[in-house]
């Protein structure tokens, strides 16, 4: 879900100045100012200063260019420095710049420039309510902040992403708070199994908003939305009018023993088939929740496991069985969903989007296979990795060749594409296939291991797969196990009266399963 999808109605954005130079730039700045303090707007002040202060945000800090501009404005003498400076003197984002500021104001305000008349008004906003949307696992959350004066009203919108520890990816400035919040609403109509909508205390907001901002701040490069910059020292001018924030949970980190017990159980209730191969990766998911998210180490979500995915990726880790990533993550995934208590909808979502983040740990063989075409028709819970095991076994392959025809991407769930693939697995008949003259016997058997097929895509009847497992374990290749369940059908087969046909006894072919 993008938690900022209203971000057309975004403040919309000043052109950049044209002057290349220092000076020129500043020229500009003031020119701007000029025009906004002859028609005061406390709202258009703070928007204008707090994009000019985002400007000079990815500039190398011993440039002090904040400082340089304030310098500048003071030596101008002219309603427009005033302005400037009365905006700077509260939203400058450093005690050193403000403090500067309310100096330059204090001198051109003595040579017989009026101050502005807004100026008592800069940074004092009426808190309206505050809204938060977001997944239902967690992820990612919008929230929506109401500020007024007067008549006018603004929204910031605000992304959070959880995944990084509740950091804030990007800042909006709404004009009309109102339609994003119906907009908000009419999510939760359309998608209320995946998204949640909560009306939040102010108190929350402000803790949200600043511990969020404050963590982006001090990544050394942060991935932020395109206006991050600009609405930042608004947005922290404002939260200074919310209550006085909620108080952080302190969350003391796991020890070693509480890790170890969270992977134990893990292995215990996720049915792997081997649940020690699984350790490992189980042991880097927990130190990876506990990294970004001290506060909830388990909880589970699509971009929380996609970020596990990547760290993977970094090329600095090396895993002793990277054959266990896929079932390990995907069981995770499911027992994260079921422990989290998710519906049905929100956890097959899960699965899903997971399965597909998966791609890069496939095998070179697999390695552009989609697994979400074995998962079509299921239920997400305790079966869904036991599914695609079972249905990968029927159909390993979704590419074939039959005769001189390459079939490529054909969907196993379909039972006219899933033959195909049957036949493709037999390059033998394919001349006569052609020709057709394809021998009865032979006929025959290829109609009965597209059954066997069908059966294990279906686990209809359940035998049928329970007696390829315990071929498996013997040591069987799927070519031979498959040969033995074929037997097995055919020696249950019997002639009908009507036409000739064959059919089999469901109970007599069920016990003889058993006693493979």
């Amino acid at each position: 879900m993008s938690g900022m999808s209203p971000v057309s109605r975004a403040r919309k954005k000043s052109s950049p100045p044209a002057s290349p130079s220092v000076n020129g730039l500043f020229k500009d700045v003031l020119r701007d100012f000029s025009a906004v303090a002859a028609e005061p707007g406390p709202f258009d002040v703070e928007l204008l200063a707090s994009e000019v202060i985002g400007q000079w945000a990815e500039a190398d800090p011993e440039d002090q260019l904040g400082l340089e501009l304030i310098a500048f404005a003071q030596r101008k003498i002219t309603p427009g420095a005033a302005a400037l400076l009365a905006a700077l003197e509260v939203l400058a984002e450093t005690d050193e710049e403000r403090t500067a500021a309310a100096d330059a104001l204090a001198v051109v305000l003595g040579r017989g420039i009026p101050e502005p008349e807004w100026a008592s008004e800069i940074g004092r906003v009426t808190v309206g309510e505050c809204w938060r949307t977001g997944d239902v696992y967690g992820d990612e959350s919008s929230l929506l902040c109401v500020f007024s004066r007067g008549e006018a009203t603004l929204g910031l919108l605000a992304l959070l992403d959880f995944t990084e520890g509740g950091r804030v990816r990007d800042l909006v400035v709404i004009e009309q708070p109102h339609e994003v919040l119906a907009e908000m609403r009419g999510q939760i109509e359309e998608d209320g199994e995946l998204i949640v909508l909560d009306k939040i205390d102010p108190a929350d907001a402000h803790r949200l908003l600043t511990m969020g901002i404050t963590a982006t701040d001090a990544m050394t490069e942060p991935d932020v939305g395109e206006d991050y910059a600009r609405f930042h020292a608004v947005a922290l001018a404002w939260c200074r009018s919310l209550p006085e924030p909620s108080a952080a949970s302190v969350v003391p980190e796991w020890s070693p023993a509480q890790r170890t017990e969270a992977v134990d159980r893990f292995l215990a209730e996720a049915n792997l088939g081997d649940a020690e191969s699984g350790r490992e990766i189980a042991r880097r998911l927990v130190a990876h929740g506990c990294r970004t998210e001290p506060a909830d180490p388990l909880r589970v979500g699509p971009e929380k496991l996609a970020r596990f995915l990547e760290s993977l990726l970094d090329g600095e880790t090396e895993l002793e069985d990277e054959d266990a990533v896929a079932p390990v993550v995907l069981a995770w995934a499911a027992w994260g969903a079921r422990r989290a208590g998710l519906s049905e909808v929100a956890a097959s979502a899960l699965v899903e989007d997971v399965t597909e983040y998966l791609a890069e740990y496939l095998s070179d063989e697999e390695e552009d296979e989609d697994l979400s075409a074995y998962l079509d028709g299921t239920e997400a819970g305790d079966d869904v990795l036991a599914v695609v095991e079972r249905r990968r076994f029927a159909v390993p392959e979704t590419d074939t060749v039959i005769g001189d025809e390459e079939l490529t991407d054909l969907d196993p769930g379909d039972p006219e594409q899933r033959r195909l693939l049957v036949i493709g697995m037999h390059p033998e008949y394919h001349e006569s296939l052609a020709a057709d003259e394809f021998d009865g016997t032979d006929g025959l058997r290829l109609a009965l291991e597209t059954s066997v097929v069908d059966q294990l895509w279906d686990n209809e009847p359940a035998e049928v797969w329970q007696a390829a497992e315990r071929l498996t374990e013997q040591g069987l290749t799927r070519e031979s196990v498959l040969e033995r369940l074929v037997s097995v059908l055919e020696s249950q087969l019997t002639e009908t009266e009507e036409d000739d046909r064959l059919d089999y006894d469901l109970d007599g072919y069920c016990e003889a399963l058993r006693q493979v």
